[in-house]
């Protein structure tokens, strides 16, 4: 059975995210409900909430959801659920359980449903948890995620709050996932770099979690929805230093960088510019389309890791002979100064 879930009205394209600056203003004068056992609320903008439950445990809980990415079903569920998942991750939890949330047309095939809840049951599977129930809404688009709850050590929480001046970035995976899709919808995306990009989407970040608990992390974050310019920029103001990133040891999907040139580029660029720029500089030596790119939306995008100097290139090899191939070293944490994020 196939069924084009971009029929269904949504446009495609990564996370559909409010715009950053608009939902920081609407909420700004929400109380900050917080006590003795949260380890970890929603003060620094970090990717999951952490409860202290005793000396030895703390619980991960997040969730996320979005309309399709990509035409099938079960594609579409397998990326959602590694998305959503991927918070426990980048706080360097192991997975528990998950619930889904899912928004579904009424006159649409229910084999389309099921293999959304399919695609994502899988990657629940795959992560080492279990999918325990969920909720089921009619609307007009489909959208799909999961509601996760993790586990962790509590003296081995990686936040977005503990970057140090002299520690390196290293990102797990290539970025450009919003230009693709972007591109695949105006027919400039050979199926290959397409199918690459999904692929990417796909990949469950478990590993990298795995790998950062082996080496000691203690400052990461995943980028999705911001873009890896904006998630630096939270990590960045959450620990209270400047990021440095280069462009050119960016790795990107195949195909990005040509889109970018040709101009295919999605509003959530343009969104995440407005969010971050007054905060951010630029040197005179980066183009057009690596500025862009590092601005581009992502979906269940890589980590971006704070890693000590002297555990560079075991933690890189790790990486590269697990399943991130593409990992790389993209800057560097200096001490605060007049921009969170410097970019050459």
């Amino acid at each position: 059975m196939t069924y084009d879930l971009l029929a269904s009205g949504q446009e495609g394209g990564c996370s559909a995210k409010l715009p950053a600056k608009e939902l920081d203003k609407a909420l700004a004068d929400l109380p900050h409900i917080t006590g003795p056992e949260l380890m970890v609320d929603i003060s620094t903008h970090d990717d999951a909430g952490v409860y202290k439950i005793n000396e030895e445990t703390a619980l991960i809980q997040t969730t996320d959801f979005f309309p399709p990415v990509c035409s099938d079903p079960y594609e579409f569920g397998q990326i959602a659920a590694a998305n959503a998942l991927s918070d426990v991750y980048a706080m360097g939890g192991k997975v528990i359980t998950a619930m889904n949330i899912l928004e579904f047309p009424a006159d649409k095939p229910m084999e389309a449903l099921k293999e959304i809840i399919r695609g994502g049951q899988d990657k629940v599977i795959e992560s080492g948890g279990y999918l325990v129930g969920g909720h089921t809404i009619t609307d007009k688009v489909p959208k799909y995620g999961l509601a996760v709850s993790g586990l962790v050590h509590p003296d081995k929480v990686i936040t977005n709050s503990n970057g140090k001046p002299g520690d390196v970035l290293i990102l797990t995976k290539p970025i450009g996932a919003g230009v693709i899709l972007a591109g695949k919808k105006i027919g400039e995306v050979n199926q290959e770099d397409y199918q690459a990009c999904l692929d990417n989407m796909k990949l469950l970040n478990k590993e990298g979690a795995e790998v950062m608990q082996k080496y000691g992390v203690k400052c990461a974050t995943d980028v999705t929805g911001f873009g890896l310019i904006g998630h630096a920029y939270k990590l960045a103001l959450a620990s209270e230093v400047c990021l440095h990133l280069n462009t050119k040891d960016i790795p990107l999907l195949g195909g990005a960088f040509e889109l970018a040139e040709l101009g295919c580029l999605p509003g959530a660029c343009f969104r995440n510019q407005e969010f971050v720029e007054e905060f951010c500089h630029f040197s005179d030596e980066v183009v057009y389309e690596h500025k862009m790119l590092i601005h581009d939306a992502q979906t269940s995008g890589g980590l971006l890791m704070c890693v000590p100097k002297d555990a560079v290139n075991d933690i890189l090899q790790d990486l590269r002979s697990s399943v991130y191939p593409h990992s790389a070293v993209v800057g560097e944490v200096k001490a605060k100064g007049d921009f969170l994020v410097e970019v050459s």
